[in-house]
């Protein structure tokens, strides 16, 4: 890394069992089967039941100048485009900078309220992240997920700071963090208990 670049972060909540998404994801259940009604309702509960409480890794999760996701991160649509789909959250999404999806098929960069541009990116991850660089201006990246996305960026050494939040139960099948990714070593530098969720913050090593 050099002086002038951000690190490259994560945030990612997990189940217990290291699951970021259960089975049968749909588009009315973008989290699939993780024993709510899947859309990502007991996964995410720390967010808005607890939101007072977690205020802070609410506001670091949204504190990058430029931000990395997959395609099944952005939407259910799959293959060509043959529908026009703009993510998950609505006319004004919560990012408020650009966001590059990793994708297959090109698409033309679709401009969002407050903000937000999504860049469809076809030439891989590290073409991903060099955009996101650059447009970061010297600020922190953040790849958003799913897991899979988020276990390429592990496997290539490209995550700096690894930030799980991890919630008290087990979803036993789905999509895995580091699923696929060789053995880590990681320093912990922050921990924190919370009434639905133990924020963990790691440093990858190597």
């Amino acid at each position: 890394m050099t002086a002038h670049s951000g690190k490259v972060v994560c945030d990612l909540t997990i189940s217990a069992d290291g699951y970021a998404a259960g089975l049968d994801q749909t588009e009315e259940r973008p989290f699939g089967s993780d024993g709510g009604d899947g859309t990502g309702e007991r996964l995410h509960a720390w967010m808005f039941d607890h939101a007072d409480e977690n205020r802070a890794e609410v506001a670091g999760m949204a504190a990058a100048e430029a931000f990395i996701m997959g395609r099944n991160m952005f939407g259910p649509v799959r293959g060509a485009w043959d529908r026009q789909w703009n993510g998950w959250w609505g006319e004004t999404p919560p990012f408020g900078a650009p966001v590059f999806v990793l994708t297959h098929h090109a698409r033309e960069p679709q401009p969002m309220g407050g903000g937000t541009t999504f860049h469809f990116v076809t030439d891989g991850i590290e073409s991903a992240l060099a955009r996101a660089r650059a447009a970061a201006g010297g600020g922190d990246i953040a790849v958003l997920g799913g897991a899979t996305t988020v276990n390429q960026y592990l496997a290539a050494g490209l995550i700096e700071e690894l930030r799980l939040h991890i919630v008290p139960f087990t979803l036993g099948a789905g999509t895995r963090l580091f699923d696929g990714v060789p053995p880590l070593t990681f320093e912990q530098t922050a921990v924190r208990a919370a009434t639905s969720v133990t924020h963990l913050t790691y440093r990858v090593v190597s």
